[in-house]
């Protein structure tokens, strides 16, 4: 109190005034400084990588597909024609390389519209403040969310270089029908990239970006046009056309490509498969591939894919007791193991079941994979091997064959033909599950049946289409298993290609088993339980059916597993779901009628070969003798003349297949044989003496007997 008494009058009026200004002052250069150098804490450097467009290309670079979430090419200032940043300068920024973030002028004039308007009514924004509120901020028209603009504009402007804040700005903005940055949007206006862009283009572009659904040049062409020309009219005002350019140019239509909805239903099954794939084989998620900018490099076969989804749309091809009957395809080159086509419905769309990677019960396609192509593997069975074709119980377990029809006795050629029950599961019991297991396991298939029932495809998980192709691919291929696959390769927006593992291939069956196996599936295409439908050219195969557990007598679950020399094949039939009242009302047949059809349609549009080609080193399948002739009319007598005076001469009538062996019997012992002919000398004959003679025929590649002829005497 004795203090404030002491003081000047003056100093005591004053010193409210003081502080107040003091206070001004000290929060006006905290206020500044905190503008300059807080940017840092509106800055997130994240927010540069900007979300990128991932394109899915064909070999030969069509595209096929887009994800994003953002419909954005990334594309350098380099790429960038210097005429096409002029526009953008022109109508947005002309100052952009003479200040610092920030036009004070244009903040201080929409500052003072905002206090007469009372209310926030314009930005006076540079292109570093729009990029930095569309990098890091929101839209809201607030005093606080344009103080932390022009903090990030500072902040940008002193960390970056003008050239990369442009580039970041032409790469990010919006125009219109969900296009992001000028790559994307060169493409989606003129169908071209952003390197050909003329100027009247260019100033389009720039033209949009003030509003890009107002001057969108499909949605207003007018006003688009007008825009445009006052974008040309601002680069010939700061020098950056000469003014008979610029009427050369304004006199010039918008040139826009009219953007025609391309309806492709048929892509959406194989696309899910490479996002599938991209997940398991290279690690990236969806919303990875929606922002992460790859190129993806796909071995879809563009035509196959449209007839394969073409023929599928006939509901001819589809017999059930309801129109709800659902199919898969899938077809693999088997050189490569590329899938070239897939089908996960009649009517798929991304999101839907998938049901080329939804296990059912193979039926009777499992044969070959379970028991045939094993057993082949070890000497005691190979094609013309007799199979006990017998109903029998094996521990409460029972196997019959479909048309209740047993001979005894059956070749596996004839057993795999006639896609027999009793005989596959007669082997699988005689090679043992474990053997056979052993076998699926290098197939990649892994079971844990542990019944005779997988010989029949009665499994409890089932397997899918992709897996079967993948398993029937070693009877076309040398024995050689390879894993299917959709990716031909990825690469980064880097163009650096992604590891995505080997695909080493994997020996299952010797390739002489491997051929043999294919003879006889082709036995199944000629003239056994795949010999419905057309198709002219090689092809082999096997079908499958299950019994409907619901139904009886119905079918649940039919397919048909195909090999040619270009391709393999696996095609299902049936319902998603299974209950009384849904079961198909023909077998096997449809899928394999189908499975003609597309390869026929498709061999119109790229030739498939005509016959299969026997391997080099191996020996090719003799086809079956189907008949061991039945000798009655041997006749005996001799003849005269020669060395020996006296011969004798056997004759009879011999069957048409040359490969039959007939043996010849004296007096009940076996003497000679001769091949493919009815005739045979008896070089030396006694007049004192009589003997017996009969023939009997001989099967050398079943090592089977026939009827002994009649009898005849010398």
């Amino acid at each position: 109190m004795r203090i404030i008494e002491k003081l000047p009058s003056w100093v005591i009026r004053l010193k409210w005034p003081i502080i107040i200004t003091g206070s001004t002052l000290l929060l006006s250069i905290l206020g500044y400084l905190f503008i300059i150098f807080g940017g840092r804490f509106v800055f997130d450097e994240k927010q540069l990588i900007l979300p990128a467009t991932t394109t899915i290309v064909t070999e030969d670079q069509e595209k096929v597909g887009l994800l994003y979430e953002e419909n954005r090419m990334p594309v350098t200032i380099e790429q960038i024609p210097e005429h096409v940043e002029q526009a953008f300068l022109a109508i947005e920024d002309r100052r952009f390389y003479d200040h610092a973030g920030v036009s004070f002028p244009s903040v201080a004039r929409a500052l003072y519209r905002d206090v007469i308007s009372m209310q926030k009514a314009e930005g006076g924004s540079t292109i570093t403040q729009q990029l930095a509120k569309n990098l890091f901020l929101t839209n809201e028209k607030t005093w606080m969310r344009k103080t932390k603009e022009v903090m990030a504009a500072i902040y940008l402007e002193r960390n970056f270089s003008k050239k990369r804040i442009l580039e970041l700005y032409l790469n990010e903005i919006y125009f219109a029908h969900g296009i992001f940055g000028v790559g994307a949007a060169s493409d989606f206006y003129f169908g071209k990239n952003v390197e050909a862009l003329t100027v009247q283009e260019g100033a389009l572009l720039a033209a949009l970006s003030k509003a890009p659904n107002t001057y969108s040049p499909f949605h207003n062409p007018e006003k688009a046009k007008e825009r445009r020309d006052l974008v040309l009219e601002q680069m010939n005002r700061y020098g950056m056309l000469e003014t008979d350019e610029m009427l050369e140019y304004q006199g010039k239509t918008l040139g826009v490509q009219q953007r025609e909805e391309v309806n492709q239903p048929w892509i959406d099954d194989y696309l899910a498969m490479v996002i599938k794939e991209a997940e398991e084989k290279y690690q990236l998620t969806l919303p990875e591939l929606k922002r992460g900018g790859y190129k993806i490099v796909v071995n879809m076969n563009k035509k196959a894919q449209q007839i394969a989804y073409e023929q599928f749309q006939q509901d001819t091809h589809f017999y059930g007791s309801s129109n709800e009957v659902e199919g898969a395809f899938v077809l693999m080159n088997q050189e490569s193991g590329k899938l070239e086509a897939v089908l996960g419905g009649r009517k798929y769309q991304l999101g839907d079941l998938h049901r080329a990677v939804i296990p059912r019960q193979p039926g009777s396609v499992m044969k070959p994979l379970a028991v045939y192509g094993p057993a082949m593997m070890l000497e005691d069975y190979q094609p013309y091997t007799f199979l006990a074709d017998e109903q029998h119980s094996y521990d409460g377990y029972t196997a019959a064959n479909a048309d209740g029809q047993y001979d005894g006795t059956v070749t596996m050629y004839d057993a795999i033909r006639e896609s027999k029950n009793a005989p596959a599961v007669w082997l699988l019991d005689q090679i043992g599950i474990g053997y056979s297991k052993s076998y699926l396991e290098k197939m990649d298939i892994s079971l844990p049946d542990k019944g005779l029932s997988i010989a029949l495809g009665g499994l409890e998980n089932g397997l899918t289409p992709i897996q079967l192709v993948q398993s029937y691919r070693p009877f076309i291929h040398n024995g050689q298993w390879i894993k299917a696959h959709t990716i031909d390769r990825i690469e980064n927006r880097e163009g650096e290609q992604l590891d995505g593992g080997d695909l080493d291939e994997q020996e299952v069956f010797s390739p002489e088993v491997a051929w043999n196996m294919v003879r006889m599936l082709e036995s199944v295409v000629t003239d056994g339980t795949g010999s419905e439908g057309e198709y002219a050219k090689a092809l082999a195969g096997k079908t499958g059916s299950t019994q409907h557990p619901l139904a009886e007598g119905q079918v649940k679950d039919a397919w048909f597993v195909g090999v040619n020399p270009d391709y393999v094949t696996a095609l299902w039939m049936g319902f998603d779901k299974s209950d009384a009242s849904r079961y198909l009302t023909k077998g096997s047949a449809a899928p394999t009628i189908l499975t003609k059809n597309i390869l026929s349609e498709l061999d119109k549009q790229q030739a498939l070969t005509a016959n299969f080609q026997v391997p080099k080193n191996i020996t090719d399948l003799a086809e079956p003798i189907r008949h061991l002739p039945k000798i009655i009319d041997l006749e005996a007598r001799y003849r005269f003349g020669g060395l020996s005076l006296v011969k004798g001469e056997l004759t009879w009538t011999a069957a048409r297949d040359e490969r039959i062996i007939y043996e010849i019997y004296e007096d009940g012992e076996k003497i000679d044989e001769v091949e493919g002919k009815g005739s045979f000398t008896i070089d030396q004959v006694s007049i004192f003496s009589n003997h017996t003679y009969h023939v009997v025929p001989y099967d050398p590649l079943t090592d089977q007997r026939g009827e002994p002829s009649n009898q005849e005497e010398i």
